[in-house]
């Protein structure tokens, strides 16, 4: 069983590839290398890595959109986006897609080990969040044994919202079909006390 951290570097320049794997190797990762955006997702369908790091411009499919694909596919793997010449366009893209950052040309082995480093701890921490979102909602959502009186009231209160929300049409039309024969009722009855008086004053 391979436990060695696994790092995947997607960039046209095979020098920055090799730079990644003869650092980071001394440290105990292992390191896969793709020179297109498309050779670095074709890598991802078969094999898991734990950090990813990729160009900003190469041929074909740009290191935004590699971003974006793996970000779809494994929202919890870090990111990180190399390049000489970032733009802020760029960066605020990458901000909302989930990059972890950037990190730009010339790299040092200094450089590289730090930025792995962090992108490792980010990672690490992903799990534990999403652990305890799942149990909040677990917690939110349990079913107590025994309903209790609150409960019974909530649910008899949305109960009758329910046959009001329902009923409404109805009743809407009842007042409709209603109102006019109370005013014939009205107007009748007036008529009628109306005549009355008249007969008893004659």
């Amino acid at each position: 069983m391979n436990i060695k951290p696994q790092v995947l570097v997607i960039d046209d320049d095979a020098v920055v590839g090799r730079s990644f794997d003869r650092v980071l190797t001394k440290k105990g990762y292992e390191v896969s290398t793709a020179l297109t955006g498309e050779e670095g997702l074709e890598r991802m369908e078969t094999n898991a890595y734990d950090v990813v790091f990729t160009d900003i411009q190469m041929p074909g499919m740009n290191g935004i959109e590699v971003a974006e694909h793996i970000k779809s596919k494994c929202p919890w793997t870090p990111v990180v986006v190399i390049t000489g010449y970032g733009t802020e366009e760029h960066e605020a893209k990458a901000s909302v897609l989930g990059v972890k950052g950037f990190v730009r040309k010339p790299l040092t082995p200094e450089i590289i080990e730090s930025i792995t480093l962090k992108a490792m701890e980010k990672q690490a921490e992903a799990p534990e969040a999403a652990n305890e979102v799942v149990e909040r909602a677990a917690e939110e959502v349990a079913v107590e044994p025994e309903l209790n009186p609150s409960t019974l009231r909530k649910a008899g209160t949305v109960a009758k919202n329910i046959v009001l929300f329902l009923a409404s049409p109805f009743i809407a039309l009842g007042y409709v079909i209603a109102l006019p024969a109370l005013g014939f009722y009205m107007i009748a009855k007036l008529s009628w006390q109306a005549l009355r008086t008249k007969t008893a004053a004659s």
